[in-house]
Parts: C-alpha cells; structure tokens; sequence
C-alpha cells in the first residue's frame, strides 16, 4: 500500500454522493469533520464531498502527527494535495474553513489545475497585527493564550470555545468545545503556534484559483478588515467578498442557512435548490 493510500485511512477521508463534480469540506483548529454535519446533507444529492479530518484533529491517532513536519502549512498543503490524487480528483470546489484556507491556497498554488474555486470561509493569512494591518492579535495575547493552553488546557478550552463560537448557542459552544478536548493538549499548543506565527500575506499574489471569501459580520477570530485585503491581494481576477449577516467564527454550526444560501451561488448559481436528502435538517 502506498503512502497516500495508507493517508486516506490515517484522515479518515470519506466521499460521499454520486454527484460529478467533486466538493471538498476541510475544518480548521478545534474541529474535524462533524462540523460540518448541518451542511453536508444539502451537497451530497448533488456532489459527490469529501470529507477529511486534518492530522491535529482529535479523531486521528496522535502517532500521525509529525511534530518537525507540522510546523509548516505547507506540509497539510501536502496532504491534501495526496488526498486529491489518490482520489483521483480532476477539478474540485474547495471549502476551506480558518487555517484549512490558507492551505487551499498554497495547494492551489502548487496544482492549480485541482481547483475550480477556493471558497475560504472565516479564512486569514496573518492573525497577528502590525503596523500597517489588523490582523486581530496583538503579539501578548497570543502569547499569553499558549501560555493558558499548556498551563490548563481544559480551562482553556471551557473560555476559549464560546468566545469563537461567538453567539449564544450552548449546543454549538459543547460541540465545539467536544472537539477541541478531543484534541491532545501538546498537539493543539504547537498547532496554534503554527497557525498564529504564519504569515501567508506574501504569497496571496500567487493565487490565481478565482476565491470566493465568506466572512460573518462579526468575528472574533478575523476581523472585517481582513476578507477585503485578502480580495486585494490575491492573484486572480474572479474574486469576492461575501458577509454573513451573524457572528462568530463557526457559521457551519451557527449560521448554516445564510451559509448555505452563499455557497449555493458560489456553487451552481442563483437558481439550484439545495434540498436536504435527510428530515428535520438542522438549518
């Protein structure tokens, strides 16, 4: 068995649909792929999704996580471009929330030819600010955040998880909050780092996959002004801004209609109909 068929096991990579194009659903920090349980049910009638859990992820044995090569985004880059060709995937839609959209781009920049469109949801290419850039993190805050993470992880992640869900909704708040405890402590401190200590400014001008960018009018974690520099900055000339009307950074589990509406034009335009193949959807 080869290294990117034995990957497809190690991620837990599911396809599920007969449509014939191909969407892929990649989580960010905290999560795996049950965030997206809301949403899957109004692609699958259509698409044929994939679904994948990063390698930090709680639900991948932590044995995976290759503490030297995960310290670069480019190396989950790597990975997805693995699962892509073990598929056998021609052209994708790629959904890529938080730090899973940055390593759509770097992928897209890589193969280009893998990605109809990037759509980078709550996306960021720097989270910390600078003199000319609001990032939404001042350089004590996110050191004192790995500090409380390795000083008491479960503390951390009770306050953590409701300031990012960011809407009062306890079922989104413990789902969220489940999925980061499942993560190991040592695993998500140096996660974060990596996330927080990346700058993928620079390499926005390499993006030429046309991006669609959807962003909640109110997020903790990204600030508004950051969907309007990344639409600047990127390489391709197809390239827009989408604001939510809601908060918080997990629009998957707290916004899902108003996400849904977007991605369906993004998708197949105006007029397709997403329909839930399954009762009772929760939307």
């Amino acid at each position: 068995m080869g290294v990117e068929s034995e990957l497809l096991g190690v991620l837990n990579v599911k396809v599920i649909g007969s449509g014939k194009r191909s969407v892929v659903l990649a989580h960010g920090f905290g999560a795996d792929q049950s965030v997206w349980q809301y949403i899957l049910p109004y692609l699958v009638p259509h698409y044929k999704v994939i679904l994948f859990d990063m390698v930090f992820s709680g639900k991948v044995d932590q044995q995976n996580f290759d503490f030297d090569r995960y310290t670069s985004l480019s190396a989950y880059a790597a990975d997805l471009i693995a699962i892509l060709d073990e598929l056998e995937v021609e052209k994708c839609f790629y959904v890529g929330h938080s730090v899973s959209g940055m390593v759509g781009c770097l992928a897209s920049i890589e193969r280009p030819e893998l990605f109809e469109t990037l759509i980078l949801l709550c996306a960021s290419p720097r989270y910390l600010n600078d003199e000319s850039y609001h990032g939404g993190f001042e350089r004590g805050q996110v050191d004192s955040l790995y500090c409380a993470m390795k000083s008491d992880y479960v503390a951390w992640v009770s306050g953590f998880a409701p300031l990012v869900v960011g809407v009062d909704e306890p079922s989104a708040v413990e789902e969220f909050r489940r999925t980061m405890m499942n993560m190991k402590p040592e695993i998500a401190v140096v996660v974060a780092k990596t996330i927080f200590e990346s700058d993928m400014r620079s390499i926005l001008c390499d993006v030429k996959t046309p991006c669609s960018i959807i962003q909640t009018a109110k997020d903790m974690v990204v600030p508004m002004a950051v969907p309007y520099h990344m639409q600047r900055s990127l390489g391709g000339k197809m390239n827009s801004v989408n604001i939510l009307d809601g908060e918080g950074h997990l629009p998957q589990l707290t916004a899902q209609g108003l996400l849904l509406q977007v991605l369906k034009q993004v998708l197949e335009g105006s007029e397709m109909e997403l329909e839930p193949t399954v009762q009772n959807a929760n939307i």
